[in-house]
């Protein structure tokens, strides 16, 4: 019998603002956590008061309420300080969020009781290298996309692995996708999918022309290196966020992060594939949501 988990005693509540559910469920959840005791603040996922007291580590732990875009956003607010995140989709898409609104009293209480666990989700680190110099972009939880700007014509890109040429692409882009991201836009563009418990890097083209079109699993000790060979705008964009320009020459280097995203989970660890195909059959373009909402 495994040993229960220590609980939470101090979790955050976070809403995303533009789903006015998600703010209401919020409260509910808070209500219902203080009602047991446990010390809770609800409130925007935006709201920067609230963010700072995340990011000084005030929180056993991180409730976010939303689709699969909020949880992104929460986890790049959590996991630089290690606090756990579980999600309760009121959004239309959830390959991240563990509940939904309408069994989060059910299985809460057990969050109470310790009888839950972490899973463990790698990250990538982001960092832009252009005239000899290097900045670091950003945390990676989903993917790293490398892609054409606002001209509708192919980059050239080279893809390198520890210093080494792994070979060149004529595509609209290229993305180095965490397990996490394989569901995402590289599942959008034929990527493999990928369990969320191994740590790999995914390179997958994005409508490649006369290029390798297959995606390469690569080990998550290397260094991946992207440089771009274009004459006109390219862009680098991670996990969604606003993207940053570059030019001929630029390049984009990309390695695994010390730092990993934890997750609560209730169920076990093949819960992943019993809800593939459940996922798979909710594109919201054919009208299909979850619980009715948009996220």
């Amino acid at each position: 019998m495994t040993k229960p988990l220590t609980p939470p005693k101090k979790i955050a509540i976070m809403g995303h603002p533009d789903i006015p559910e998600a703010l209401k469920v919020a409260k509910n959840v808070r209500q219902f956590l203080e009602a047991q005791g446990v010390k809770a603040q609800a409130g925007s996922l935006y709201d920067v008061g609230f963010r700072d007291s995340i990011q000084k580590n005030e929180f056993d732990l991180l409730i976010a309420l939303g689709g699969d875009g909020t949880m992104l956003r929460a986890g790049h607010l959590c996991a630089p300080v290690d606090v756990p995140l579980l999600g309760i989709n009121v959004g239309h898409f959830g390959f991240l969020v563990e509940l939904n609104r309408k069994e989060w009293r059910n299985i809460l209480p057990r969050l109470l009781t310790g009888d839950f666990r972490y899973e463990e989700r790698m990250m990538l680190k982001a960092h832009c290298v252009r005239d000899g110099e290097e900045e670091t972009i950003s945390d990676v939880i989903n993917d790293v996309v490398v892609a054409r700007g606002q001209y509708v014509r192919p980059i050239e890109v080279e893809a390198f692995l520890d210093g080494s040429f792994i070979t060149g692409y004529v595509a609209d882009g290229l993305i180095a996708a965490t397990p996490t991201g394989s569901t995402a836009y590289a599942l959008a563009a034929g990527g493999p999918i990928l369990p969320p418990e191994i740590r790999n890097i995914l390179l997958m083209p994005v409508a490649p022309h006369l290029s390798i079109d297959r995606a390469v699993v690569l080990s998550e000790g290397g260094t991946v290196f992207i440089r771009v060979k274009t004459k006109h705008e390219a862009v680098v964009s991670v996990d969604g966020k606003e993207p940053v320009h570059l030019s001929s020459g630029d390049g984009v280097r990309i390695h695994t992060n010390e730092k990993s995203l934890k997750m609560v989970r209730f169920e076990d660890p093949g819960y992943f594939y019993r809800h593939l195909t459940m996922h798979m059959e909710q594109n919201p373009l054919f009208g299909k949501r979850i619980n009715g909402q948009s996220d």
